[in-house]
């Protein structure tokens, strides 16, 4: 699985020795479920064609897993039945999860060429660090995929900085130890 730099994800630190969101994880993948959750069309679609799998075919494949369990008898010690429950208990919180995050999505269809914004990716350079430390990432929700880059939230301090600004421009962040500076060095179509 890719580390990102979302204000609520797992471990990754950026060359600049804090992690790129600025924030320590805070327990969940997705914050408050109220959030607003900024996704490119492109994940909005594959986030839907998800949930409508899952709400169709997945809840039909587990019912058929499940009846076939208890037609093998005592329920009790019958792992096929407590696997194919489990993994019902899973597909129903990702099910809860999407519906979330697509309840509240604002789909961006388009950024302005060479602007820093959702679905774009930005090469970014710590202030004081060599050219050859320059790190790119996508700038995204964390359910956007990129099979090369890790995501930056746009709701994150380091995001938020960086939304609206262009190649050659600096941008400010507050980090658990002080402000840091980047120097955005490419901005690139997502």
């Amino acid at each position: 699985m890719m580390a990102t730099c979302e204000d609520a994800s797992a471990d990754m630190d950026c060359q600049c020795g804090q992690r790129a969101g600025g924030r320590q994880p805070t327990g969940g993948s997705l914050g408050a479920m109220s959030d607003v959750h900024v996704l490119s069309r492109s994940a909005y679609e594959r986030l839907k064609a998800e949930h409508d799998d899952l709400t169709t075919r997945g809840r039909i494949e587990i019912a058929e897993a499940i009846e076939k369990a208890r037609a093998l008898g005592d329920l009790s010690e019958n792992g096929d039945y407590h696997a194919a429950k489990d993994q019902q208990g899973w597909m129903e919180a990702r099910i809860r999860e999407l519906e979330a995050i697509l309840k509240n999505a604002e789909v961006v269809d388009e950024v302005a060429e060479g602007v820093v914004g959702p679905g774009t990716i930005v090469t970014i350079l710590c202030e004081g660090d060599d050219e050859a430390d320059a790190e790119r990432y996508l700038l995204g929700h964390i359910e956007e995929r990129h099979d090369e880059l890790d995501v930056i939230s746009p709701g994150s301090p380091l995001g938020t900085a960086l939304v609206g600004k262009q190649a050659g421009e600096w941008a400010e962040y507050e980090a658990p130890t002080g402000t840091l500076r980047v120097k955005i060095l490419a901005v690139e179509a997502g």
